[in-house]
């Protein structure tokens, strides 16, 4: 009798300690799939059970299958295998009646909350086994016993249901029914299961609206320049091909570099928000396209004084042919030769509009005499045909921006991290606003907003930088240039490397691993995608 008892004791002790191990397994375990595939293995493994399938309870009251095994059959899909389950959801209510469905066992469960333990589907009418009936007439197979579990979560509610099949002997490997006295230990698993599962759940969801409203940001920033779309999606996306690429060499510079997972979706995060702080900046800026744009483009009160100038050339001309004796031929000939220059003039300052790579000073010096010229406004009064901000904004020398307003996108970068460092970011979380607001400093000092030396910056905000400078040299949305080629990049990004103002080793790796081009492949147009040959920019 002590001998049994004692027996019995090793037993309970050894059960409480299996059930102790396992609610420290679950409660540690990070990864999704992991933990449901955890869950379902050792369920399995105390009842020694052939089979068994996870459903996930959805927000539409059906059961999705998560993970199904069978070691007889050989069948592994769901979770960390990467093999999709074919089967369709489970309802748990009839779609045209809206009567809740008992038939099937499982759906049956999650409605009712109730453990089943069904000694043989085929000896039993309470429940419909007709697909495991057709399962085992395809395959040869003999699907006969079933325990079936709910899983809740604090407030009761069935999150997901828990089925094994065929329990064996662990004698014979016999399948037999499922001991009714090990259900106590399962369904205390299942209890810790449920809350290790519900944990996650919440976790996916918050991590998912996190990501859902950083995105929704990105896009709205987008949104608010027609010139600058999809910048804020390209950039992460090519960071994290970089980050990647250096995590994969086994030799050089990056060879001790990794991100594990939570790493590496800090930089994503990063990458999706580095922009923010444009949602401050005036559309007015953000949208210029051209030099002479407000509002509305000052370009065409422009042309309108041309054309008030060539009015008053022709009435000029009308009233001198007018006089007596008047040599029309030559007074022609000189009103032609007015209007051709004005046209020409106009056709000058339409283009001076548009902005480019780099303006001469010979040009700035035609924007400064054409705008010497005199016009009658429609007071009659008579003015300089330019204003001095006109001339200033017409002889911008890059782009269509002027300092000042350089100055203002500029800024963006500092609102960037005064808006992140605001922010309650978590432990794994913290230097989302450092590789956020690194991407415009340079490997020299001589970048913005703090001057940080390549020693004073993380490799992840260098590889940021790389990043949004290629997608912006290759961006085919800019209204004030033609998208560059891939040669046409590479070629300034080397000059920028010579000039120390990006990291060179981190420009080798884009260049030696091909990030370059797959990122190519993906986002550039045809045209753009010429042949490269690496050695040129590689020093």
């Amino acid at each position: 009798m002590d001998e049994r008892r004692m027996d019995k004791r090793r037993q309970d002790d050894a059960t409480l300690k299996r059930l102790i191990d396992l609610g420290i397994a679950l409660s540690a375990e990070r990864n999704y799939n992991r933990l449901m595939e955890r869950i379902l293995l050792e369920a399995k493994a105390i009842y020694n059970a052939d089979g068994g399938t996870l459903y996930l309870r959805t927000e539409e009251d059906k059961l999705s299958f998560e993970i199904m095994r069978n070691d007889t059959m050989e069948i592994a899909m769901g979770g960390t295998t990467g093999r999709d389950i074919p089967f369709p959801p489970l309802s748990m209510y009839d779609a045209e009646s809206g009567e809740p469905n008992h038939n099937n066992v499982a759906t049956h469960v999650a409605l009712s909350g109730e453990t089943l333990n069904v000694p043989d589907a085929y000896e039993t009418e309470k429940f419909d086994f007709s697909g495991a009936k057709k399962f085992d007439e395809d395959t040869g197979y003999r699907s006969k016993s079933f325990l079936t579990l709910p899983l809740r979560n604090y407030d009761q509610d069935v999150i997901a249901v828990l089925q094994l099949i065929n329990a064996r002997d662990q004698e014979t490997d016999e399948v037999i029914a499922f001991e009714a006295a090990l259900q106590p230990l399962i369904e205390a698993m299942a209890s810790q299961a449920a809350v290790a599962l519900d944990n996650q759940i919440l976790i996916q969801a918050q991590r998912e609206l996190l990501e859902s409203f950083i995105q929704m940001i990105a896009s709205a920033i987008d949104a608010k320049s027609p010139y600058t779309g999809g910048h804020c999606q390209r950039v992460p996306v090519l960071t994290e091909m970089l980050a990647e690429a250096a995590c994969k060499t086994e030799t050089g510079a990056f060879k001790d570099f990794d991100l594990n997972e939570e790493e590496m979706y800090e930089l994503h995060i990063a990458g999706w928000m580095h922009d923010c702080g444009k949602v401050t900046t005036p559309e007015y800026v953000v949208d210029k396209s051209t030099k002479l744009e407000t509002i509305y483009d000052r370009v065409e009160t422009v042309k309108t004084r041309f054309e008030v100038l060539k009015r008053d050339a022709e009435i000029s001309y009308l009233k001198a042919c007018a006089r007596e004796g008047a040599d029309k031929k030559a007074l022609r000939a000189k009103y032609k030769a007015r209007i051709a220059q004005l046209e020409d003039d106009c056709l000058f300052i339409e283009t001076a509009n548009v902005g480019g790579e780099f303006m001469e000073d010979a040009k700035k010096d035609r924007v400064n005499k054409i705008a010497r010229y005199k016009w009658r406004d429609g007071t009659g009064n008579k003015r300089e045909f330019l204003d001095e901000n006109e001339v200033y904004n017409l002889c911008i020398a890059r782009g269509t921006l002027t300092h000042e307003e350089r100055e203002v996108i500029n800024n963006h970068i500092v609102m960037t991290i005064e808006m992140l460092e605001q922010l309650p970011f978590p432990k794994h979380l913290k230097r989302v606003p450092e590789y956020a607001g690194g991407h415009h400093e340079k490997v020299d000092g001589t970048g913005y907003p703090k001057g940080l030396k390549a020693e004073e910056m993380s490799l992840p905000a260098r590889m940021m930088a790389i990043a949004d400078i290629f997608e912006a040299l290759t961006a085919a949305d800019r209204p004030y240039k033609k998208a560059k080629t891939l040669t046409d990049s590479l070629r300034i990004m080397g000059f920028m490397v010579k000039d120390q103002h990006i990291d060179p080793e981190l420009f080798e790796l884009f260049l030696e691993s091909g990030v370059y081009r797959d990122y190519a492949d993906k986002f550039l147009l045809p045209d753009q995608i010429d042949d490269v040959n690496i050695a040129d920019y590689l020093s």
